[in-house]
């Protein structure tokens, strides 16, 4: 693990696809016309978001072309003539759009939300995250009934509505380095952590959605980071431990219901990352291994990949909740990275150079006509 990593880091899909719709209650927005569903027809490509290297703004969003079997290392530059930014930490879709999460540093005003079309990856607005001085560093988004909910650096919840695409309240933990969102049942999950994975932090602050108010803080494992809602309701928190003190890592189940700790299971840590479809989950290990999940139960089963294919550092998993196919961000250097996408039997389809620290994807779709 290196110091620098541990600073930042899928006809029943026919409603809103969305990296999160799967295990939210989310509706379009309002902004958009009120009529069919579009059908799904195939997967047309992925974007895979790049962290970059930190200090050098060279955060990235790359794509792949299903259709022409053609990959862009750097789009989001050549679709809108800039770079994307500095530390790039989250990218999700809701609705016809794309939220990524660019969280800057906190000694220069550089932190922002960058909302995207889906289709074309053409920034719409970005929505600043900073003060005068510096960036409040927003790290992590979730989606609930036409607002998204942005977790930031210095103790605050964002709420943004998604017509407007403006924040409309705040709220604040006031508990640092808050760090992965999820929802579920009307309530909002908020890791509290600490940014270097060394201290004793060991809480997840639930917020109920209707009134935009803590409700209580769930005891989990040492520093959380990833959160992730299951398709049944329940949240898993990837927690990172303590690097220095060498106290190991592990994933905790929360259940939605009872809002407690439900199971902790080591073998999980800073590069590990999780995705679920409607009835599937993938994980990765701190040993780049991928693993499928059973939502039930929450216990890890036999290895996804059956090709033998291997990683020098698996940064990133997402499942394609249409398709089932898996894609991988390969963290392979600090100047350069690479995604695989595997078909659902876990064999490679395909593979193509990245920008720095490949991570997050969202998948964009071609619809049957009506």
């Amino acid at each position: 693990m290196k110091i620098e990593f541990l600073r930042y880091s899928k006809r029943l899909l026919l409603a809103i696809i969305t990296t999160t719709v799967l295990f939210t209650s989310c509706k379009k927005d309002k902004n958009e016309p009120d009529n069919l569903e579009p059908v799904i027809e195939s997967t047309a490509g992925v974007y895979v978001l790049c962290e970059g290297t930190y200090g050098n703004g060279n955060g990235d969003i790359s794509f792949y072309n299903f259709k022409t079997n053609t990959a862009e290392k750097s789009y989001y530059k050549k679709v809108n003539g800039s770079n994307l930014g500095e530390t790039p930490n989250d990218l999700q879709r809701y609705g016809s759009k794309m939220y990524c999460v660019v969280s800057g540093t906190s000694s220069q005003p550089q932190s922002f939300v960058d909302v995207m079309d889906v289709n074309t990856c053409k920034s719409i607005k970005r929505i600043p995250f900073n003060s005068t001085t510096g960036g409040y560093e927003p790290r992590s988004i979730a989606f609930y009934k036409n607002k998204a909910y942005v977790s930031r650096y210095d103790g605050k919840v964002s709420r943004i509505d998604t017509a407007t695409l403006n924040v409309d309240a705040e709220l604040n933990l006031e508990v640092n380095y808050l760090e992965g969102v999820a929802t579920a049942n009307g309530k909002l999950y908020v890791a509290n952590s600490d940014y270097l994975y060394t201290g004793n932090v060991n809480k997840v602050s639930v917020i109920d959605l209707a009134t935009f108010k803590k409700t209580k803080d769930i005891t989990v494992s040492l520093n959380p980071g990833k959160v992730v809602a299951a398709p049944n309701g329940d949240i898993y928190v990837i927690c990172y431990g303590n690097y220095y003190t060498k106290v190991a890592g592990a994933l905790d189940r929360i259940s939605s219901i009872t809002d407690t700790k439900v199971q902790t299971t080591p073998g999980y840590g800073y590069g590990s990352a999780l995705s679920f479809t409607s009835d599937k989950g993938i994980i990765s290990t701190e040993t780049s291994v991928i693993r499928q999940l059973e939502v039930a139960t929450g216990t890890a089963g036999a290895n996804f990949i059956t090709d033998g294919t291997s990683f020098t550092y698996l940064y990133g998993v997402t499942i394609d909740p249409f398709s089932n196919m898996v894609v991988a961000g390969d963290g392979i250097s600090y100047t350069s990275g690479k995604a695989f996408i595997f078909g659902s039997n876990g064999k490679k389809l395909h593979d193509f150079e990245t920008g720095v620290y490949p991570k997050a994807s969202v998948f964009v779709y071609s619809y049957k006509k009506q």
